[in-house]
C-alpha cells in the first residue's frame, strides 16, 4: 500500500512561478547559409604516483615511457609526466622571533579564492600543499583556541621551505578561503591571530535574508531550518572545500580541525559518501584532528552539563551512552581519513602532531596526466592500474580509481528515465539538491507496520525553474527500501510530480520548503532507504540515504509499546495537495490507513523540527494495548526543557482505546501554544504511563523555536 501527496509546507497551493522561454532556431530564413558545429569532449585525468624501492627511498629519473597505465583494463596514453621533489628531511625554516614578526590584526578578514595554476607556470612545482581547515561550527571556544595555537606553532617552528599553506574556515553556513596557498609566514600568522581575537563580520548574528552580507563564500545553505540538528552541512562544506582544491593538480592534504563529527539516525549517510568521493576525485586526503585532545571525563559527564537525573544513572545506561556518543564522534573522523588516504589524530593533546603527519606523508611523487578514452559522464567508478618497467620490485602508491563526472540535464525522456535509475544504483551519491527526510512507523496489526515517509526540499533550490523559462516544472522521485541483512528490495516508489508555476508564489517559494510524502507497509526489521529527487528542468539531483529499524512491539515487555512520535507545525486539508499519486478508491483506502489523516486534514511531520513560536506545535503518537482483558487507559503528557530546566508541561490526558482486533491503538494527540516561549533550542519530552501495569515510556528529541518571519515583500 502506498500513497503520495505533494504539499507546500509553508506556502499556498501554487508553489512555483513562470517565465517566458526563449525559442532558438525557429522561423529561419530558408536562404540563409547553414553552419555546422564540431564539438570535441575530452577529460584530463591526473594521477599522483609515489615510487619507492625496497628500502623505502624515492626513485627519481623516471619518464612517461617507464610507466604503464590502464583504466578499466584499457591502456591509456600518458601525455605528461613530472617528478615532484619533496624531501622528508627538509630543514624547517628558522623559527620566527616575536620581535621579527610583522603581525597585523585585521578588522575584517578578506575572502579570496584558490587560484588555479596557469598552464605555463611552475608555481606549485616541488611544493607541498597543506590546507588548514577550521570547522568553527564543530568546535567550542576552548577547542578553537587550541587548534589555532597548534597551527601557529607549526607555521613558526615547523614549516619548511617547500611548504605552501592555505587557510580555510567553515562558519555561519559558508566555506571561506581566508588565504590562498602561500609561504608568507607573517601573512598566515596575522590571519590566525585575527581568528583568535575575532573580527567584525564574525560577530554579526547569523541571519539568512535580504540583509545578509555577501562574503563571497563558496558554499551556503538555508541557515534558518535545514540541517539544524545533523552534520549534513559540515560534510557538504567539507565536500565544497575538496572540490575547490581539485583545481590544483598536485597532491593536497586538508588538515581538518573539529571537535568530533557524529553521524546519527537523522543524518544523510549519502552525504558522507559524496564527500569522500569528491576528495578522491580532487586528489585530496583528509587529515582530521580532534581538537578536544585527550579527554578524561567523568562517566556521567563533566561540570559543563547537569546530571542526567533518570534511572540510567544507576543502571549504567547513562555512562554507556556518554562513552558511545564520544566514540561515535571520532568514528566519522576516522572514516574520512581512512577512505581518502589520510590519518586521524585522536586522543592527543599535541594537535600539531597531526599537521606534521600530513606534512611528512607527502614525499617525492610523479604527476601523471592522461586523457581518458572513456568520456562518458555516467558517474561510474573507473579502476586505475599503474606499473613501472624498472625497477621490477618498486613499490607504487597511487589512487586506485575515481568516480567519473555526472551529467543528467541534457537527455530525452527515455535517457532521463534510464539515467535516474542509474543514479539510484550509483555508489557515488549525487547531492546537488538538499534533501531531508523523516521516517515514522505505526503498528497496523501484530505483523505489519505502516511507515509514512516525508521528504523536504528547500523551495529556493527549485525556484531556478522559473529562471530557466519554464511555465511548469517536473520533479522526479525514485526510492527503494532494502532489507539490511538479506540485501533484497522490499519496496520502492517512483513518481513524476508536474507542478504549475505562477508569479504570485515566486517570492513565497524562495522562503518555503516543499514536502513530498509517501507510505509503505513493512514487517519488523532493519532496513536501508535510498531516495532521489530530481528537478527535471535543471537536471539537479539530491540523494538521501539512511538506515532505520522497525521494532517488534509485540515483544516489548518492560515499557509501554508506542509508535514513533510525530512533531508538526501545521495541518493541511487534503484538498490542498498539489499532487496525488492515487485516485478514487485507492486514494480513499490509503488515506484511511494513514493515522496522520483525521477528518480530511493531514498532519505534516516537521522533518527539521524547527518551529515558529507564533504558531502551534502538534504532537501525535500511538500507544498499544496488547494484553488480553478489558481495555485500560494510558496517561500521557508533554514537557519542554530549556538548559535542563522545565519551562512547560501539559496537563496529563487519559485515553482508553476501543477494542479493535489483536492490536488496539491508543491515539495520543497534543497541541502546544508556543507564543509564550522564547526563541532557542529546547528538549521536547513525551511521557506515556500505564497506571495498571506500572510501565512507562519516555521519548525525547531536540527542537528549535524561531521568531515568525515577516511575509515576503512583492
Amino acid at each position: 500500500m502506498r500513497s503520495a501527496l505533494f504539499f507546500a509546507a509553508l506556502a499556498p497551493l501554487a508553489i512555483f512561478t513562470s517565465a517566458h522561454a526563449q525559442t532558438i532556431g525557429q522561423n529561419k530564413d530558408p536562404n540563409a547559409t547553414q553552419g555546422y558545429t564540431l564539438s570535441v569532449h575530452s577529460q584530463l585525468v591526473v594521477e599522483a604516483v609515489t615510487v619507492k624501492d625496497k628500502q623505502g627511498n624515492s626513485i627519481d629519473g623516471l619518464t612517461a615511457n617507464d610507466f604503464t597505465l590502464t583504466e578499466d583494463g584499457i591502456p591509456q596514453k600518458i601525455r605528461y609526466c613530472e617528478h615532484q621533489t619533496l624531501p622528508t628531511t627538509a630543514t624547517p625554516l628558522p623559527p620566527s622571533k616575536p620581535e621579527d614578526e610583522d603581525i597585523t590584526i585585521y578588522r575584517k578578514l578578506a575572502r579570496t579564492q584558490l587560484a588555479a595554476e596557469p598552464a605555463d607556470s611552475s608555481h606549485y612545482k616541488d611544493r607541498r600543499l597543506l590546507a588548514l581547515y577550521f570547522d568553527m561550527s564543530a568546535m567550542p571556544p576552548g577547542d578553537q583556541l587550541r587548534a589555532l595555537e597548534a597551527a601557529e606553532k607549526f607555521i613558526r617552528t615547523q614549516m619548511t621551505p617547500v611548504d605552501l599553506v592555505s587557510i580555510l574556515r567553515y562558519q555561519g553556513g559558508s566555506v571561506d578561503v581566508l588565504q590562498d596557498f602561500s609561504s608568507d609566514r607573517n601573512r598566515l600568522l596575522s590571519i590566525l591571530q585575527t581568528m583568535i581575537v575575532g573580527e567584525g563580520q564574525g560577530n554579526v548574528d547569523s541571519v539568512d535574508d535580504a540583509s545578509s552580507a555577501d562574503t563571497g563564500a563558496a558554499f551556503g545553505q538555508d541557515d534558518s531550518e535545514f540541517n539544524v540538528f545533523n552534520t549534513d552541512r559540515q560534510l557538504s562544506a567539507l565536500q565544497t572545500a575538496a572540490t575547490m582544491l581539485g583545481a590544483l593538480n598536485e597532491k593536497k592534504a586538508l588538515i581538518y580541525f573539529a571537535s568530533g563529527l557524529r553521524l546519527n539516525g537523522v543524518d544523510n549517510q549519502a552525504q558522507l559518501h559524496a564527500t569522500v568521493d569528491a576528495a578522491i576525485r580532487a586528489g585530496v586526503s583528509f587529515w582530521p584532528i580532534d581538537a578536544r585532545g585527550l579527554v578524561a571525563s567523568a562517566p556521567l559527564g563533566d561540570a559543563t552539563q547537569g546530571s542526567p537525573g533518570n534511572q540510567g544513572m544507576y543502571s549504567g545506561t547513562a555512562a554507556l551512552a556518554n562513552t558511545s556518543n564520544f566514540q561515535q564522534s571520532q568514528d566519522t573522523l576516522f572514516s574520512l581519513a581512512g577512505d581518502t588516504g589520510g590519518k586521524a589524530l585522536l586522543d592527543d593533546n599535541d594537535l600539531g602532531h597531526g599537521i606534521l603527519q600530513a606534512q611528512h606523508a607527502i614525499t617525492d611523487y610523479y604527476l601523471i596526466e592522461y586523457y581518458t578514452t572513456n568520456t562518458a559522464l555516467d558517474g561510474r567508478f573507473r579502476k586505475i592500474h599503474v606499473a613501472v618497467s624498472h625497477p621490477a620490485d618498486a613499490k607504487l602508491d597511487y589512487r586506485l580509481g575515481y568516480y567519473a563526472g555526472k551529467e543528467f540535464a541534457k537527455f530525452n525522456t527515455a535517457d532521463k528515465e534510464r539515467q535516474l535509475e542509474d543514479a539510484l544504483m550509483l555508489d557515488d551519491p549525487i547531492t546537488e539538491l538538499t534533501v531531508a527526510m523523516e521516517i515514522n512507523y505505526f503498528q497496523l496489526n501484530r505483523a505489519e507496520y505502516f511507515v509514512p515517509i516525508v521528504v523536504k526540499i528547500p523551495g529556493r533550490e527549485l525556484a531556478l525553474a522559473k529562471k530557466g523559462g519554464a511555465e511548469r516544472t517536473l520533479i522526479d522521485f525514485v526510492g527503494e527500501i532494502k532489507d539490511i541483512y538479506g540485501g533484497n528490495t522490499v519496496s520502492n516508489v517512483r513518481d513524476n510530480v508536474n507542478i504549475k508555476l505562477s508569479d504570485e508564489t515566486a517570492t513565497e517559494l524562495a522562503h518555503s520548503p516543499i514536502e513530498y510524502d509517501t507510505g509503505f507497509t513493512l514487517l519488523p526489521g532493519k532496513y536501508m532507504i535510498k531516495f532521489l529527487a530530481r528537478d527535471d528542468e535543471t537536471g539537479r539531483i539530491g540523494t538521501y540515504q539512511t538506515t532505520f529499524t522497525i521494532p517488534n512491539l509485540n515483544k516489548e515487555t518492560t515499557t509501554v509499546p508506542t509508535s514513533s512520535v510525530v512533531l508538526s507545525g501545521q495541518r493541511v486539508d487534503l484538498k490542498d495537495a498539489v499532487y496525488e499519486a492515487m485516485k478514487g478508491k485507492d486514494l480513499a483506502k490509503a488515506t484511511a490507513a494513514n493515522p496522520l489523516v483525521v477528518n480530511g486534514q493531514k498532519l505534516i511531520p516537521s522533518v527539521t523540527r524547527v518551529f515558529s513560536n507564533g504558531k502551534e506545535l502538534y504532537i501525535y503518537l500511538q500507544g498499544y494495548e496488547q494484553a488480553p482483558g478489558p481495555m485500560r487507559p494510558l496517561v500521557a503528557y508533554v514537557t519542554l526543557f530549556k538548559d535542563k530546566a522545565k519551562v512547560f508541561e501539559s496537563k496529563p490526558v487519559a485515553v482508553t482505546p476501543a477494542a479493535s482486533g489483536s492490536v488496539s491503538p491508543v491515539p495520543l494527540a497534543f497541541q502546544v501554544a508556543l507564543n509564550a516561549l522564547a526563541p532557542g533550542e529546547y528538549q521536547c519530552q513525551v511521557s506515556v504511563l500505564d497506571p495498571t501495569t506500572q510501565k512507562a515510556t519516555f521519548w525525547q528529541a531536540p527542537i528549535r523555536l524561531t521568531q515568525p518571519q515577516p511575509p515576503p515583500q512583492p
